[in-house]
């Protein structure tokens, strides 16, 4: 029977490595009919990089979590099987993504340049504006989860930056995106900053609210200088 219980257990355990494993390939052959597929692997492992952070992050702090799922033109995801613990726990896991995506970004950059790679270039591009969108302050965003560490209230700041992104490159996507947002800002409408609940989850120390919040905005300075100066090289090398 013991044998039998840690035989269903490994099973599960390996069932779950499919599935990310099935994702990413998926998604890497869904890329690859566009853009080819050394660039469908490239910006499949920057996922992958993304979500490792994410992954890392909730394990450090003690929190069950399930491994990277991938659907092609949506990205990856983590799924957080335990609620964190209070607002700093959220944010030092929502932070962690976009800085590791960041980093992986950051290497396809110096590699562009060392080697005179536009894969890599291009690649590093997609890392930097992928993740400088992910820091919109609007939940489910990373940014949302950063930002919530003030309040939630802040996410209405977002409101705009999403309507401004469809206007000026409508995507199925931001629509999705607004979609699951609605009961996120209908949540911050009505939040309540003395209720014993939310006591408990937001009250942190001044020192903590503005740590995080110099470590978004840093991040976000960094990642749209990186975003518009790779897009203007790569625009250069366009227009050789």
């Amino acid at each position: 029977m013991t044998k039998l219980f840690l035989l269903l257990i490994g099973g599960l355990k390996f069932g779950k490595i499919l599935t990310t494993t099935g994702t990413m390939l998926l998604s890497i052959a869904v890329y690859a009919m566009f853009y080819g597929w050394r660039y469908a692997v490239g910006f499949v492992l920057l996922l992958l990089v993304h979500e490792s952070g994410h992954y890392l992050a909730a394990r450090r702090r003690g929190l069950n979590v399930g491994m990277p799922t991938f659907v092609p033109f949506v990205g990856a995801w983590i799924q957080l099987k335990d609620i964190p613990h209070d607002a700093e726990t959220e944010a030092y896991v929502g932070l962690a993504g976009p800085l590791a995506g960041t980093l992986g970004a950051v290497a396809c950059y110096f590699l562009a340049r060392r080697y005179d790679s536009n894969l890599m270039l291009a690649l590093a591009y997609s890392g930097f504006f992928l993740n400088l969108f992910n820091l919109i302050p609007l939940s489910p965003f990373d940014g949302g989860r950063i930002t919530a560490v003030l309040s939630p209230r802040i996410w209405f700041a977002g409101v705009p930056v999403l309507i401004g992104l469809f206007f000026y490159h409508p995507s199925p996507l931001l629509v999705v995106m607004a979609i699951l947002a609605l009961p996120q800002l209908k949540q911050a409408w009505n939040h309540n900053p003395r209720a014993p609940e939310n006591v408990r989850y937001y009250a942190l120390a001044v020192s903590v609210k503005l740590s995080y919040a110099f470590y978004y905005l840093a991040l976000l300075a960094f990642l749209a200088m990186m975003t518009f100066g790779v897009h203007d090289m790569l625009e250069s090398v366009h227009g050789r």
